[in-house]
């Protein structure tokens, strides 16, 4: 694994949108987001491909050598989308893979659609990229137990963070387009599924199921070989249902099975989803339905997605979950 040096203060982080851009009252958002950024202390620089009209920020080809300048350029330290969006899957065989290979690793941040870029990055090139808050997402205060992403990319760690049991949610653009403060709408906790307890250690690889199920079987999307080539450390995977009804997810994560995914695991996390069950299945018995023959423990309602607030993760990063008792908590290495 190749992990981009530590994010300092002054360092230059770079603003584009490999999907959807920004428009509209998202757009006074982003701009609160770009200027918060500025007030910590960081040098921000924000792209041209950044248009919110349509469904993506521009045409593949200028999305794709826009976020590879970026991540060439060595006084950028990292980039970060405005959010996620849908069709960032156009761009992936379009970014210059050699000249990424030569070029020092930039930490790259988000969740959602932007998982379809963080894989292969960490896949094929070996560098270690973030699971965690978007741009717009990134002033919310995280709640006890849990950290920004801008604090684990500031250090090697390690980097504890334990089951906040909170459940919250966005505040619409046009209700407060400065929001730094979590909406709270209900309390969760992980559940543990195959186990007593867990103590378990591994390499961290995962995102969302919706579109990391269209990167299995590519060369983009090989998590088997990642695994085999980690095989010493094992793999600790992990999935997120955005929006999918219940049957979709689990055709989705019986794919990722199929193609090799879980072949390395030694455990797997799951986030918390408000995404629609299907007659006669719910979320819950999709991901046991597809996983639960792995035989390997499987920790539920993580903080990990499409429910706020965000616990960060790292793919690349050497990974110990615990659930035992009181004791909910994930601690990361980055090395």
């Amino acid at each position: 694994m190749r992990f981009p040096a530590p994010l300092r203060r002054g360092d230059r982080i770079g603003v584009t949108s490999p999907s959807s851009g920004v428009a509209g009252p998202a757009a006074d958002r982003i701009d609160f987001c770009v200027g918060w950024l500025r007030e910590a202390g960081y040098d921000v620089v924000v792209g041209a491909a950044m248009d919110g009209t349509g469904i993506t920020s521009a045409p593949a080809a200028v999305r794709a050598a826009e976020l590879t300048a970026m991540l060439c350029d060595p006084a950028i330290r990292c980039v970060v989308p405005p959010w996620g969006g849908e069709t960032a899957i156009d761009l992936i065989d379009l970014l210059d893979w050699d000249a990424l290979a030569a070029a020092d690793p930039t930490w790259l941040v988000g969740f959602s659609d932007i998982s379809t870029v963080l894989l292969p990055v960490t896949t094929r090139l070996g560098w270690a990229t973030v699971h965690g808050d978007n741009l717009a997402d990134t002033p919310y205060t995280p709640p006890a137990g849990l950290l920004r992403w801008l604090d684990i990319v500031s250090a090697p760690g390690p980097h504890r963070q334990r089951d906040s049991g909170l459940v919250a949610d966005w505040w619409r653009f046009e209700e407060d387009s400065r929001a730094t403060t979590w909406k709270q709408v209900g309390a969760g906790a992980w559940t543990l599924h195959g186990a007593d307890t867990l103590h378990v250690s591994g390499r961290l690889v995962g995102g969302c199921v919706e579109t990391l199920a269209n990167l299995a079987g590519t060369p983009y999307g090989d998590v088997a070989a990642f695994g085999r080539r980690h095989a010493e450390d094992g793999l600790v995977v992990y999935v997120e249902a955005s929006g999918d009804d219940a049957a979709t997810i689990c055709r989705n994560l019986h794919g990722l099975r199929l193609a090799g995914w879980f072949e390395h695991a030694r455990a797997v996390l799951v986030g918390r989803t408000n995404a629609a069950d299907s007659p006669g299945m719910t979320q819950r018995e999709a991901v046991l339905d597809a996983l639960g023959r792995l035989g390997l423990p499987i920790v539920l309602d993580l903080e990990i997605g499409h429910v706020p607030p965000h616990l960060p993760l790292v793919n690349g990063a050497l990974a110990t979950v615990t659930v035992d008792g009181e004791t909910r908590e994930i601690v990361q290495r980055l090395a």
